[in-house]
């Protein structure tokens, strides 16, 4: 499964730190927190896979997916999810 943490890195490819905190009008820490967490949150995810033109819903998705307390739901549309789109 993809994870927002190569959502970032790709970002990080194309642009250092400072031009995502400044676009997505972030705290100047908040990329590197994120990565402490291991996930982005949806919204910041989200614009970030907009702003590099990757598809919005599913990034948000996946944030959500992680940021989840693990659960028998959470398993089951991972497993799901994975069958569709996640490996892309």
């Amino acid at each position: 499964m993809q994870t927002t943490m190569n959502l970032l890195d790709a970002a990080l490819r194309l642009e250092a730190a400072p031009y995502w905190h400044r676009e997505l009008k972030l705290n100047r820490n908040a990329l590197h927190n994120a990565r402490i967490q291991g996930h982005l949150s949806p919204p910041v995810a989200g614009a970030i896979a907009k702003l590099m033109g990757e598809p919005v819903e599913k990034w948000v998705c996946i944030a959500a997916l992680e940021s989840a307390k693990d659960s028998a739901c959470k398993t089951m549309l991972i497993k799901e999810a994975g069958r569709t789109w996640l490996h892309t």
